[in-house]
This record gives C-alpha cells, structure tokens and sequence, in this order.
C-alpha cells in the first residue's frame, strides 16, 4: 500500500528554488489570459454550447511550455472554473499553461456526459496548445473533488480519449487532488444507489487499475471527507497491485477538502509544490 508523504521543509526550499532559477518570468512579463474558448465544435444544444468553454492561462515568452488541464470541483452538480483565476496565474508565473475547463452538469446531464466534456477538453487542448507555444507531449491532467475524479475516468478509462484518436499515454500525468476513485456519489444518486453505498463499477476510476495508465500524483488533506483518504490509498495500492511502477500518495497534514485544492494560488503552497516537482520530473522533450 502507498505511504503517506509528509513534506519537509527542506523539500518545500528545494521546490521554491527550483521555481525561482527554472520557470520564474520576470515582472515585466505578462500573462495571457484567452476566455471562453468552446472545445467542442460538434456541441448542438444551447446548454452544451454555453458550458463547455475553457480559459486558457498563457506564460509569457516561454516556448514549449507544459499545460494542465484543469477541472473545478462541485460535485458534478455545481461549480464553474470563475474561482481558477489565482491558480491559473500562479502556474503561469511559473512557466506552465492552465487550461481551466467547464464541463456539464448534474441533472441537465447523467454519466457520463461530463466525462465525456472532459476528455474532450483534453483533446483540444493538445490539438490547439502549439499555436500558443505550448508543447502538445507535455500536457498534465488535474483538479479537485469532482474535477480529481474526472481527471482520474480520463487517465484510467482508456475509451473517452479513444473517440478522440487518443491514447491514455498521451497524458504526461495526472493530479487528482480530492477525487473520489470509487464510483462517484452523483453517479450512485443516478441510479437511485444510496450515496453511502460504495461502489466500484465502470464508473469507478479503481475500476480501471492498471499498469498501463500514466504516471500518478493523488492527493488529499489529512482532514479531508470521510473516505477519501482511504479511497485514494486504496486506489493507489490497487495501481501497484496492477504492476504500475509510478504512482504517489500525499497526504498533506492540516487540510481538508476545502483548503488541499483553494490554496493552490498561494506562492509556497504545499500541494501546488509538488505537482511542479512531478511536472518537473515528467515533463517530455519537445517533438522534433
């Protein structure tokens, strides 16, 4: 079973030192930032049309820069990515595109109309990163609560990209922060399954473990909900058991499920540390 991960301050100085001489830009730079761009052409219905949308947190004079993917959280029934504004730019001073995505929800969709937003997200993305500068080989999937277990269906599922000409490999990483890796309580609510009720089907991110998933940084708060800790050490453990060779646990003390993914923004925060660390070490040369 994976062990927590307790960050040390050394580690956090290394990180800040590692952001300060690899990725910091300058104060005269500035940030891009394009808004509501629709990621899917064949989107038919005026709900469709109007959520699925993503704003694009462009670093200024980098050229093939990493990118994340990034899904807000709410449960699959609420949220929207106005609240990414401060991780976006955080990630962009750091030399990494944020690509903040809305997607369908709860109840004008059932599964799995949000997934399949989300992996639809991805692909343009990775389509459309190289007009900005970006590198289409080094794109990295994240984000909170229902937005770690979106990204979580995309990485494990192989069958979402595939409609897309795309492959689970074409994921540099992925960053689930929160995630429920069982199937989700508003999947469960769909079908009339209690909420309390666990479950591990096709809707489950631990459905899917396996060897063949990429690289993967799970995340939760030590005070986070009941159950997601160990979901995630659990899907974890299932990765390994499956024969994958990179997966990691961090259990950040203090935190709970509000406060492992809001303070993301903050210069020296824990969580968005490691995952540069995890970027860093992930990242993929540019194609020739």
């Amino acid at each position: 079973m994976p062990r927590p991960i307790r960050l040390h301050v050394l580690l956090i100085l290394s990180l800040c030192a590692f952001v300060g001489q690899s990725l910091t830009l300058s104060a005269a730079d500035e940030i891009r930032v394009l808004k509501d761009m629709p990621y899917k052409a064949e989107a038919t219905t005026e709900y469709e049309q109007q959520r699925c949308k993503l704003d694009l947190y462009l670093p200024a004079n980098a050229k093939n820069f990493p990118t994340i993917v990034w899904f807000h959280g709410g449960g699959l029934q609420a949220g929207s990515n106005d609240g990414d504004g401060a991780l976006g730019r955080r990630f962009a001073n750091d030399g990494i595109a944020v690509a903040s995505v809305n997607y369908r929800l709860d109840p004008n969709v059932k599964f799995p109309a949000y997934i399949e937003d989300a992996a639809a997200a991805f692909s343009f993305v990775r389509k459309q990163i190289t007009e900005y500068g970006g590198s289409p080989d080094s794109i990295f999937v994240s984000g909170h609560s229902a937005g770690g277990y979106l990204t979580a269906m995309i990485g494990a599922d192989e069958k979402y990209l595939a409609k897309h000409n795309l492959k689970l490999q074409d994921i540099a990483g992925l960053m689930p922060i929160s995630g429920q890796m069982i199937t989700h309580s508003t999947v469960r609510a769909e079908r009339g399954i209690p909420k309390t009720r666990p479950v591990i089907d096709q809707a489950a991110p631990a459905y899917y473990s396996s060897r063949e998933t990429p690289a993967w940084l799970l995340i939760v708060g030590s005070q986070d909900m009941a159950s997601r800790a160990e979901e995630n050490r659990y899907f974890g453990a299932a990765l390994k058991a499956a024969g994958h060779k990179d997966v990691t646990y961090l259990e950040v003390e203090g935190r709970n499920h509000g406060t492992i993914g809001n303070r993301i923004g903050e210069p020296t925060d824990t969580v968005a540390l490691a995952m540069l660390e995890f970027m860093k070490r992930l990242r993929r040369p540019a194609s020739p």
